[in-house]
């Protein structure tokens, strides 16, 4: 079993005895996906992909925020948030700016990639290297803006 499960399921128990039920069903919700990837794909998850099921569900909470407050529903906006609260802990430190530039132009550089024309190349090395710790949204940014400055 992957560490970070085991972390997970450690803290569901620390919910428990808590009687902290927000806490609780967050993480119980988040347990339920790794299960339900883990049944659908017929392999126990390590760390990594129980990062990118962590990653998708706190994207899908974001998504839902910026649709509730849209719909001027602030109750289930900051639901959502305190959701979110939970399940940032489990992902680990977050890359600034300049180490995003720096990782994308490491890359760039071992790959000896020339133009924007190299960013299908680019990306699967990056989302390996970064996953968890940075946007891909913004490493996708970065990685345009640095390659069509070749």
């Amino acid at each position: 079993m992957s560490d970070l499960k085991t972390r997970i399921q450690e803290d569901m128990k620390a919910a428990m005895r808590a009687r902290d039920s927000a806490r609780l069903g967050t993480i119980r919700m988040l347990l339920a996906a790794i299960k339900q990837r883990e049944v659908d794909d017929r392999v126990e998850l390590g760390d990594d992909a129980v990062l990118a099921v962590i990653e998708r569900m706190i994207k899908q909470r974001r998504d839902s925020i910026a649709q509730f407050d849209a719909g001027g529903r602030a109750d289930l906006a900051a639901a959502e948030r305190a959701e979110i609260d939970v399940l940032e802990p489990y992902l680990p430190a977050r890359l600034d700016a300049a180490q995003v530039d720096a990782e994308v132009a490491r890359a760039i550089a071992e790959l000896g990639l020339a133009g924007p024309q190299d960013l299908g190349k680019l990306m699967p090395v990056l989302k390996s290297r970064l996953a968890g710790r940075a946007e891909m949204g913004v490493v996708s940014a970065r990685a345009k803006a640095l390659l069509s400055q070749r």
